[in-house]
């Protein structure tokens, strides 16, 4: 049984503007007049957290995105640059975002509004990966003998269809500047599950900071306490 649910993206940025644009014109997704540091759409799970750090980027990315597009040459001018063009044996291209982090671009006949196709993790153990996850928020494990990658389907308020989990060498180095947030009843079972606290909840943060076996971070949100919803209808 599941223990917690897909929540929302949030990505680690240097520029807040220029990637808030970016990336909302990449995804389909809009940002508020009154909240120009997220990007939303028409589900809550759409909803794109763009952070600023102080710290740049330095190693390849354990996380990115895959995203549909009509062209690659659409992705170039809206500021990406091509680090890896497709090819016959590529069907897909290898790009970075104005700050240099990885992403890959689909190129498809007709697209979505919402372009957001999978989200892909690097990890030294996919299959135990793929699986730790699915016990946590839902979801079947996928897998095809002819490749070493494992993802997750229809995993509960994903708003994407894939959640990917490929095979690399080198291990995680520093924090990802791309995580996910999740929601849960208690916490308690998240961590049960194998999840380790980075950092509680405290009067700066109103959430937990978890990381997942291999040191993936991921934010989780609780119900507030019952006094603070009594009286609010």
């Amino acid at each position: 049984m599941a223990v917690a649910r897909f929540k929302d993206l949030c990505v680690d940025v240097n520029c807040p503007s220029a990637m808030t644009s970016f990336w909302g014109q990449v995804l389909g997704l809009t940002s508020p007049a009154d909240n120009p540091a997220v990007l939303v759409g028409d589900r809550p799970e759409k909803t794109v957290w763009i952070n600023q750090v102080p710290e740049p980027r330095t190693v390849k990315q354990r996380v990115h995105l895959d995203v549909l597009t009509s062209s690659i040459d659409e992705l170039e001018k809206l500021g990406a640059t091509v680090q890896s063009p497709i090819t016959d044996e590529q069907h897909w291209a290898v790009l970075g975002d104005p700050e240099g982090g990885e992403f890959c671009g689909f190129v498809r006949d007709s697209v979505p509004a919402y372009r957001l196709m999978e989200l892909i993790v690097d990890s030294a153990d996919p299959e135990a990966q793929a699986r730790w996850w699915a016990g946590v928020v839902g979801g079947d494990v996928m897998h095809n003998p002819a490749n070493p990658w494992y993802w997750l389907e229809n995993v509960p308020g994903l708003p994407f269809p894939y959640w990917v989990f490929i095979p690399v060498p080198e291990p995680k180095m520093v924090k990802n500047r791309i995580h996910w947030d999740v929601t849960a009843d208690e916490l308690q079972p998240v961590l049960d599950a194998g999840a380790t606290l980075l950092r509680p909840k405290d009067d700066e943060i109103g959430w937990w900071v978890c990381a997942d076996p291999e040191g993936n971070e991921f934010c989780v949100f609780l119900p507030p306490p019952a006094e603070e919803t009594d009286g609010q209808a």
